[in-house]
C-alpha cells in the first residue's frame, strides 16, 4: 500500500497534472481557433462587443442569477468558491505540489481547521446541487448523466480528505481513503479538459464563442444538436 501511494503521490499526480494543463491549453486554442473559423463562415461578421462583455461580467458576477434562482445561484457559488480554494491553498496539498511539480502557494495557504470547515460547507453545497438538479425537470432535462456522475466524483476527494483528516482509523484504513483521495483527485485533472468543468478556463471566451455561433454557419444546428447529445430529440 505504501509503494502504490507513493506512486500515486509522484508518477500519477504528475501525469494527471501535465494531462489537465496540456489538455486545457489544447482547448482553449481550438476554442478560440472554432471561433475564427465561425466568423469566416457567417455573412454578419459583427460581434456585439458591448454585450459580449456584459454577459461575460454577469457569469463572473451571477447577479441575474440571483433574481431568478437565488437559492440555486447562492449555493452554487458557494460550491464553487470550496471547490477551488480548498484544493489549492491547503497547505498539505501545497507542500505535494512542491515536490511533485516545484510550484506551490505555501505564502497564502490555508491551515486544516479552515479548510475542514470549507470542505464540509462544499460536499454540503454539492450534495443540496445534485438534489435541486434532480428535483428540476428543466435542469434534468439539460443535464447529461456524466454531470451528475461529475458532481459526485468532486464530492469524493473532499469526503475521503475529510475522513482522513479528521477520524481517527487505523493506519491501513487512512492508507485506503488517502489512495481513494489521490486517486479521486488524479481522475479529476485528467478529465476536466474533456468535460464541461472545462468553463472554468473557457469562460473568458463563453460568450465571444456564442456571439459568433449564433451567426448561425451553415449545419451549425445540427451540431449543436450532436454536442448536447439531443439529436432527434423534440427541443
Amino acid at each position: 500500500m505504501e509503494d502504490l501511494l507513493n506512486f500515486a503521490k509522484g508518477p500519477l499526480f504528475r501525469f494527471s497534472f501535465a494531462i489537465m494543463i496540456l489538455g486545457l491549453i489544447r482547448l482553449f486554442a481550438l476554442t478560440i481557433i472554432n471561433g475564427l473559423s465561425a466568423k469566416s463562415k457567417a455573412k454578419d461578421k459583427a460581434i456585439p462587443k458591448f454585450y459580449v462583455k456584459k454577459m461575460t461580467l454577469g457569469y463572473i458576477f451571477p447577479i441575474r442569477a440571483f433574481r431568478k434562482k437565488p437559492i440555486y445561484a447562492a449555493i452554487s457559488i458557494i460550491f464553487h468558491f470550496g471547490l477551488l480554494l480548498t484544493p489549492i491553498l491547503l497547505v498539505d496539498h501545497n507542500l505535494l505540489f512542491d515536490s511533485s511539480i516545484g510550484f506551490s502557494l505555501l505564502g497564502i495557504s490555508i491551515s486544516k481547521g479552515v479548510a475542514d470547515l470549507l470542505t464540509i460547507i462544499t460536499v454540503i453545497s454539492a450534495l443540496l446541487l445534485l438534489t435541486l438538479r434532480l428535483s428540476n425537470e428543466a435542469s434534468r432535462f439539460l443535464s447529461r448523466k456524466q454531470d451528475f456522475l461529475w458532481l459526485i466524483l468532486l464530492i469524493v476527494p473532499f469526503a475521503t480528505g475529510l475522513v482522513c483528516a479528521q477520524i481517527a482509523v487505523n493506519p491501513s484504513t487512512y492508507n485506503f481513503f488517502m489512495l481513494i483521495h489521490i486517486l479521486s483527485g488524479c481522475a479529476i485533472f485528467i478529465l476536466i479538459p474533456f468535460t464541461k468543468i472545462a468553463h472554468c478556463v473557457l469562460l473568458p471566451l463563453g460568450q465571444w464563442i456564442t456571439a459568433r455561433a449564433w451567426k448561425f454557419p451553415p449545419e451549425a444546428g445540427e451540431e449543436v444538436e450532436i454536442s448536447l447529445g439531443k439529436q432527434g430529440e423534440k427541443l
